[in-house]
């Protein structure tokens, strides 16, 4: 793809979740746009999250009633307007005597929670005595044990399809989507940024626009390193990292939100996938975000914790069945404990270090994404082009919520038999409405319910989807932010060289080609490792 020809009003450099918020809603507001992306969507911080879409209880404690309140407002839009994806999950927060937390804290933190989002469609905290809570989570620890609180947030357990959602509405507002090629550098004219160099060497292209938006997250620096003489340090990334382990004796029904008897961090079990994320940790980190991978010493860390929640759970590194990192962009604040630190977002307009023309997203979270965008496109629009366009995008469903009578939608997926229940259940779960979608590749060529992997109920038919209408290019791009294969506990790796040779004519690929996507995506298997020698 060339860029010579065109002029965009807006340039977004990085397609997580925030750049992504922020491309579709300048494209929606009539904004000629373009997103261009190193990698791919959501291969950055975005898939790396608790996958929890919550109002920031222990924000609380900073007393940032602003952020709570702007995330429970969004997470409440979310289940209404996603809600095939993002939905509503119980979470309980134990009351132990060794708690930093008293329960009394806890409760005044719950009342505040309820009473800033007043207008949820979910329930009330409940307080639950000893007895009533062990009966419902029969594994845990019972000494020292009062009770505890059980409240109600939100889980994307899909992030990736999220982002992936986003991407489609984008486009189909008119933004260009231009993926795995790296912004190289900036374009100057007259004392302002008019654009930037994309791919490098040969077949480096130059885009043109009004106004440059580096969403890149943890690598905003490292785009804007770029620059001569470039700005100030704005990121200061720390690391979280999660185990993932298969159910186990005393695994509970909830999330489970408790305080860490070792150093008073809040640690996170949650039932995911048929499984169980355990997180999070969180530690500076000031290396290539792309090479954040869990250490022995957080995986001893996590163990420990669960271990020590639910005894009978017995937890080693030889239950753990991958491992994830990333690195959370968060505003570089130099002696600040980790956990301290600042979880609202900044709009830097960088007129003010004399370089017009250009911003700089500084952290954000996934619950808060669209509020994030909405704030920067107004900013942009106010400053670089002196008017007010409203946003357009508050009451717009996802695309895979155009029609949310699921069930019926399940029974028509059924009607034609050509689809296994189970490859039903999992279409609707990934796609939502668009399950129909995939089943309309099918009715064109039957061949393609083919399950082309025999460990999961995923068909070819999926794999047309990610490459024709999803913006993959890569098998790690289907893998892992599409069809989601790579979190399955044998990674899609018995299906990996026939979705190669499905995907190969759509691609134009040669053998050569396929080989390299296949190297390439068992490569990329790495960022889930266990390292060797962790402890137990």
């Amino acid at each position: 793809m060339t860029f010579d020809n065109n002029y965009y009003d807006v340039i977004v450099v990085g397609a997580g979740i925030n750049g992504l918020g922020i491309a579709r809603d300048a494209a929606e507001r009539g904004l000629r746009t373009i997103l261009v992306e190193q990698e791919d969507l959501c291969s950055g911080v975005s898939a790396w999250s608790g996958r929890l879409v919550h109002g920031g209880l222990r924000y609380l404690e900073h007393l940032d009633f602003a952020l709570v309140r702007e995330s429970l407002r969004e997470r409440e839009r979310l289940f209404s307007l996603a809600p095939h994806l993002v939905k509503p999950v119980d979470l309980i927060m134990p009351f132990y005597a060794k708690n930093q937390r008293p329960p009394w804290l806890i409760w005044l933190g719950m009342i505040a929670y309820d009473f800033l989002s007043m207008d949820k469609s979910v329930r009330w905290h409940r307080v639950m005595g000893k007895r009533r809570i062990t009966e419902r989570f029969t594994g845990m620890e019972t000494s020292g044990l009062s009770g505890a609180a059980l409240f109600i947030d939100g889980q994307v357990e899909y992030a990736e399809r999220l982002c992936v959602e986003l991407a489609l509405q984008a486009n189909r507002a008119g933004c260009d989507i231009v993926v795995h090629r790296k912004v190289t550098g900036f374009v100057s004219e007259k004392g302002k940024i008019s654009g930037v160099t994309v791919g490098g060497g040969p077949s480096e292209s130059k885009i043109s626009g009004r106004v440059v938006i580096n969403a890149a997250g943890p690598w905003v620096d490292r785009v804007n390193e770029q620059l001569e003489n470039p700005p100030q340090r704005l990121i200061g990334g720390t690391k979280g990292s999660h185990i993932i382990v298969g159910p186990f004796e005393g695994a509970p029904q909830d999330v489970v939100y408790y305080e860490s008897q070792a150093d008073g961090r809040l640690v996170l079990v949650i039932p995911w996938m048929g499984r169980y994320l355990i997180g999070t940790t969180d530690t500076k980190f000031d290396d290539e975000p792309d090479s954040a991978r869990a250490d022995s010493e957080e995986i001893s860390y996590l163990l420990t914790e669960v271990n020590t929640l639910i005894p009978g759970a017995s937890l080693s590194t030889s239950d753990i069945l991958y491992t994830y990192s990333g690195v959370r962009p968060l505003p570089y604040a130099p002696g600040v404990a980790e956990w301290k630190v600042p979880r609202s977002h900044v709009v830097l307009d960088h007129a003010s270090d004399g370089r017009p023309g250009l911003y700089s997203i500084i952290g954000g979270k996934l619950t808060t994404y669209r509020q994030l965008a909405e704030d920067a496109v107004d900013l942009v629009l106010k400053r670089d082009f002196g008017k007010s366009i409203p946003c357009r995008n508050k009451n717009q469903m996802f695309p895979g919520a155009e029609r949310t009578d699921f069930d019926e939608i399940a029974r028509e997926l059924s009607a034609s038999r050509k689809l296994g229940a189970d490859t039903v259940e999992r279409l609707l779960s990934l796609y939502g409405s668009r399950a129909l979608t995939v089943a309309n590749y099918v009715r064109e060529n039957p061949a393609l319910a083919e399950r082309f992997d025999p460990a999961s109920s995923a068909i070819a038919a999926e794999l047309y989807l990610a490459v024709e209408e999803e913006f993959a290019l890569t098998l790690t791009d289907i893998f892992a932010r599409r069809i989601l294969l790579a979190f399955e506990p044998g990674h899609g790796l018995g299906g990996l060289e026939r979705a190669a040779e499905i995907v190969a004519p759509l691609l134009a690929w040669k053998a050569k080609d396929k080989k390299a996507s296949i190297a390439e995506y068992r490569k990329w298997l790495d960022h889930l490792r266990v390292p060797a020698n962790a402890g137990n």
